[in-house]
């Protein structure tokens, strides 16, 4: 049973209801906001290198050189220095770009920074290269006259160019890291 209350004490009730329900709504708007603002604004890693600043973000570095953005597994300071000399970024411009990997992830590196992102090579094609084992029949077969990228397991790490072939070896939980110090060398860092 109900009790029987007036007119204008239903209305103050209701009344207040409602400003108890205004206030707990506004006070959830400002506590998201002030959330987001904190939670939403995320501390990026940043290191420089050689005069250009390297960005953390979403597991990649990213670095802009010129009106080109390269992004890497690792940053400079996790990988190698290459010694040895290599043709610059220039040298693969506008050709196409042939390569043979036993590893995915280095792969993907040398496409993404190399075609993908950068649009710097005309294409990127697997092939065999001559005079090299390889896993199908169908692939084209390419000399050291082409632009062509090895990526293979070795003990010994070592990136050299021959002619136009650079061979990139190492360990295989290296590849990746020898990879992106390739990069680093042939963008001229």
């Amino acid at each position: 049973m109900r009790k029987i209350t007036s007119k204008r004490k239903e209305e103050k009730k209701q009344k207040r209801n409602q400003m108890i329900g205004s206030i707990a709504l506004i006070v959830i708007l400002f506590s998201s906001i002030i959330g987001y603002s904190i939670g939403g604004v995320s501390k990026k890693n940043k290191i420089l290198y050689k005069g250009h600043e390297f960005v953390e973000e979403d597991g990649f570095w990213f670095v802009e050189i010129g009106n080109f953005e390269f992004s890497f597994r690792y940053n400079p300071g996790e990988v190698g220095e290459i010694n040895s000399e290599l043709n610059l970024l220039n040298s693969y411009s506008s050709k196409p770009l042939y390569i043979s990997s036993e590893d995915i992830e280095s792969e993907s590196e040398i496409y993404r920074n190399l075609l993908a992102q950068n649009n710097l090579v005309l294409r990127m094609q697997i092939a065999c290269l001559e005079g090299e084992e390889c896993a199908s029949s169908e692939l084209p077969v390419k000399t050291c006259a082409d632009n062509f990228i090895l990526i293979r397991e070795a003990e010994v790490t070592e990136v050299r160019q021959e002619e136009n072939c650079v061979f990139i070896e190492g360990k295989s939980e290296d590849l990746a890291k020898i990879t992106d110090s390739f990069l680093l060398k042939v963008i001229g860092l």
